[in-house]
């Protein structure tokens, strides 16, 4: 803000009451910083599955920014320390210090508090003495100083620069730490420019920080990058969110880019752009901030599609702060019915009873948090410095009540039915990027204030419990041949909600789910259409206890022992009935109860599986199966009331009929315009076919890179495969040696006398035969009984100097059982080899031999993998595979490797790609006799 904008505000402050008492709210909070500069962590963050989390009871430990050393537990009260918890610790620290710093310099400049301002320029000028400090080494997704990864440097020096430019504006930063701080943002531009996520929620971040750092210099050219360029925050806010206002990869990540873009808005006005100016992007703005409320749940949480966080109200101050600085810019500009409407969002949840304390990143105002504050009613009089600089002074007072309907985002392809308090959604549309899940078709259901059908979210990065979370399995969606479905969008091809009923169908590959809402009942129709057989299967995860109910019109039967392969999953039982007639569950939470009617030819399976993530409990969860070219499943949910409804479900044919107490027999049919209801009272017809929009590509067009080409020479005999290159012609080598090929950490390439790579491929009938020579000359082997790093779910050995082969039979690069990948790496204390299967495959580790040897310069592996078996193929002169070879570098004094060289292209920075290798970019090797 300029001075003339803060003196405004200031009068602005005086005259308004809620802006007032937020004004007394941070001098209230401000008050141990006045008394006590808090801790600087003395390290960089480290990310780690142990640190932070209680090694007895696995909850995490509480944050507490007054102790760097001593960490609680919050469940069994015990405290703990070490390095891993230090560092997790100063993840946290660093970012809330950054807030802080601009929380005390909005009290400098909003009510001359010279004790705050002075606060603020000490936390400054700690950092400018310590930044230099921390190693930009061992990151984890992109280059960082205070972190490991960018996105968290991004909104660290959107703080750090807020408070530096509100103390600049009220003349409260002295020349010399003005100069300061102007050298921790040359750098902070350095590390976040070098790193374009393209259209990533992170990178919204990332451009708001860069016209942060533009605005503090001045720089008309950052600017337009950060604001205007091809993955800046115009093209985010035009492309990212779409025509519905929703972020790509759901609405926990829509809401974190949503805050990241009206930070960055804020910034773009030193530059001279105004987005809320420009009529278009105001609108997509306004669609933006409702697009949340209005894929809300009953209970005022958002749903947890995709990677989200499970059951985090949106009335969080976090939150709350989006609509209020969206309002008052909207409100300004006389946008109409979007500021009516987020005026009634807004009322609805501030109406909300209590708000349980969440530790978000992007916003740390309310730490500590423990001891833990009772949950308390949301209020905008305790909002942060964000609020109190730009809100407006009030509320509109005539803002219609709160009343959300049903609807379908057309981008998203997400269809909310909404009846009464009932909240029901199936999730087609695009997968979501590098945070979608394989749950297309998903079912989530709410009444009655139960969550019945949830969508789990995803808990930690790092545990491992995130590959159930990312598994079909784990959701209320079908899958086929007992495998998550693949990577893909879905369809939704039909919506129509005229009135008490409803509808919805979506598509994703041969399956359709239709959805129909009625006055009392869910119908849901699954139904598969395949020219091969498949075993289809749709897992149900319900709230709350029960089993098969002995009552109403559903049949009995019994449990024996039943068979579901997953780690997962334990106390596999099988349902045997008694008779044909339809199985009903019948499910109690708290004195809210809910029947499911299952109608299917096949098979009911139950298992204890991972319950929602945070509550640390298994939960039953049930699995309807069946195997055919075509099938069909069909279920009638019923939240009961005083009594139940639905007294019978028969399936005829393509008619399905469900008898009620009240209204009859209900007969339910597709049509070829829609979906049909006849009841008592006469027909019901639904319609709404649509047309799916092209789906949202999140990347940077790129043209398909032309496939590296070599050739595997047929072997005379077969190689001695003891280190040296006995047995393999030399004549025409695969080089790895060129800086495309080179995958970055942080530095870049050194060049081949550093790091290069020779590999000569041969072959017979048995199999493969490579033999790699690696020029590096430090060489770094982890020992293969080394304790294990607990730095995430990556295997420990990419963090060595080693090898990552790749074979597949077919021109896509395949994936499952038509891929092989082997990570591999020198043992340590032998000439041998260790060898793990890739995570992107199913390969067999023992199908891998050879050995290594050091040489003048580096190290050489030589190998031979026994060819798979895909359709019965043999290898033969002429015949072609893809393949490709990586060669990961480990560096001394480091705890992540430094890159890779990949034979068929490097394509970046080596940063989440873990053991795996997308198949589309895999070369060719051609076997010549």
């Amino acid at each position: 803000m300029t001075t003339e904008e803060l003196a405004a505000r200031r009068e602005q402050i005086a005259a308004a009451p809620d802006l007032v008492a937020l004004l007394a709210h941070l001098t209230e909070r401000a008050a141990p910083l006045l008394a006590r500069l808090p801790p600087v962590p003395e390290s960089k963050a480290l990310l780690s599955t142990d640190g932070g989390v209680c090694p007895e009871d696995g909850a995490a430990l509480v944050f507490d920014p007054w102790s760097p050393n001593a960490h609680r537990c919050p469940r069994c009260g015990k405290t703990f320390g070490g390095e891993r918890h230090d560092r997790h610790w100063a993840r946290y620290q660093h970012l809330w210090l950054a807030e802080r710093a601009a929380h005390l310099a909005t009290l400098g400049a909003l009510e001359h508090n010279a004790a705050a301002a002075g606060r603020a320029v000490e936390i400054l000028r700690a950092y400018t003495r310590t930044y230099w400090g921390y190693a930009n080494r061992d990151n984890v997704l992109g280059p960082s100083r205070l972190f490991f990864s960018t996105y968290l440097e991004s909104i660290w020096i959107g703080n750090f620069l807020a408070a530096a430019a509100l103390l600049r504006a009220c003349g409260q930063l002295e020349k010399v730490a003005a100069g300061a701080v102007s050298g921790v943002a040359e750098e902070a531009a350095n590390l976040i420019g070098d790193f374009d996520e393209g259209f990533s929620n992170r990178q919204t971040w990332n451009n708001a920080a860069l016209a942060a750092i533009a605005g503090w210099f001045e720089d008309e050219d950052l600017a337009k990058r950060a604001i205007e360029g091809p993955t800046g925050l115009l093209e985010h806010l035009l492309r990212g969110f779409g025509r519905d206002g929703m972020w790509y990869e759901g609405e926990n990540y829509h809401l974190f880019a949503l805050r990241g873009l009206l930070t960055g808005a804020r910034w773009a006005r030193l530059a001279g752009v105004d987005m809320f100016a420009e009529p278009k992007l105001a609108e997509r703005i306004r669609a933006a901030l409702l697009a949340p409320a209005r894929t809300a749940l009953p209970d005022f949480t958002f749903p947890a599609r995709k990677d989200s966080r499970f059951g985090v109200s949106l009335a969080h101050p976090a939150y709350l702060e989006l609509w209020e600085i969206g309002l008052a810019n909207l409100g300004e500009r006389g946008a109409g019915s979007g500021t009516s409407e987020l005026g009634s969002w807004l009322a609805a949840l501030y109406k909300t009873t209590v708000v349980k304390p969440e530790l978000f990143e992007s916003y740390l105002h309310d730490a500590p948090m423990e001891p833990l504050p009772p949950p308390r009613p949301p209020s905008r009089i305790q909002l942060s410095w964000w609020a109190a600089l730009f809100m407006s002074p009030k509320l509109p007072a005539d803002a219609p009540a709160w009343s959300p309907g049903s609807l379908l985002l057309e981008s998203q392809g997400l269809a909310v039915l909404r009846s009464g308090g009932r909240y029901a959604s199936l999730e087609c549309g695009q997968y979501g990027g590098g945070h979608g899940h394989p749950d297309r078709l998903h079912l989530s259901l709410h009444a009655d204030g139960v969550h019945w059908l949830a969508d789990p979210g995803t808990g930690s990065y790092v545990a491992r419990d995130l590959f159930w979370y990312r598994s079909t399995l784990a959701h209320n969606a079908p899958r086929l041949d007992g495998a998550s479905q693949p990577p893909g969008d879905a369809v939704c091809e039909a919506f129509d909600a005229p009135g008490e009923w409803a509808w919805a169908r979506g598509r994703f590959g041969e399956i359709t789910r239709t959805i129909v809402s009625g006055p009392t009942y869910l119908l849901d129709v699954v139904e598969l259409t395949s020219r091969t057989e498949h075993v289809l299967e749709l897992p149900w995860h319900f709230h709350g206890t029960g089993d098969v109910g002995r009552g109403g019109g559903g049949g009995g039967g019994a449990w024996k022992t039943g068979d579901l392969v997953d780690e997962f999953l334990s106390r596999v039982e099988q349902f045997v009935p008694d008779s044909a007639r339809p199985v009903v569950l019948e499910l109690a939470a708290g004195p809210r109860s809910l029947r499911a009617w299952l109608s299917f030819d096949g098979e009911l399976v139950r298992a204890e599986a991972p319950g929602l993530p945070g509550e640390g409990k298994r939960q039953t969860c049930y699995v309807v199966r069946t195997t055919g070219r075509s099938a069909r499943f069909v279920t009638v949910l019923e939240p009961v009331g005083d009594a139940p409804s639905v007294r019978a479900v028969r399936v005829q044919g393509s008619v399905i009929e469900v008898e009620t107490a009240e209204q009859g027999t209900h007969r339910h049919a597709a049509t070829a315009l829609g979906w049909e209801i006849t009841t008592n009272a006469g027909r019901i017809r639904l319609a709404g076919a649509r047309q799916p929009e092209p789906p949202f590509e999140p990347l940077l067009d790129l043209d398909k890179p032309t496939p590296a080409v070599g050739l595997a020479l047929r072997a005379a005999a077969r190689p001695a495969l003891d280190g040296t290159l006995d047995g393999f012609d030399t004549s025409e080598p695969l080089r790895l040696e060129l800086e495309d090929q080179y995958r970055r950490s942080e530095e870049p390439y050194a060049g081949p006398d550093d790091f290069s790579a020779l590999a000569h491929a041969a072959w017979d009938d048995d199999a493969l035969y490579l033999a790699v020579e690696v020029v590096k000359p430090e060489v770094c082997i982890r020992p293969g009984g080394a304790p294990a790093l607990r730095l995430d779910n990556e295997p420990d050995d990419i963090h060595s100097d080693g090898l990552q082969v790749y074979l597949a039979g077919n021109e896509t690069g395949g994936t499952g059982e038509e891929r092989a990948g082997y990570l591999i790496v020198p043992e340590s204390g032998g000439r041998g080899l260790r060898v793990l299967a890739t995570s992107d495959s199913s390969a067999d580790p023992l199908r891998v031999r050879g050995a290594w040897q050091r040489i003048e310069r580096g190290y050489r592996v030589t190998l031979g993998i026994a060819w798979p078996q895909w359709g019965g193929q043999r290898a033969h002169v002429g015949g072609r595979l893809r393949f490709d070879l990586l060669v990961n570098e480990m560096l001394p004094g480091r705890t992540r490797r430094a890159g890779q060289l990949v034979w068929s292209g490097g394509n970046g920075w080596v940063f989440l790609r873990g053991d795996r290798q997308d198949g589309a970019r895999m070369g060719v090797l051609e076997l010549v006799g």
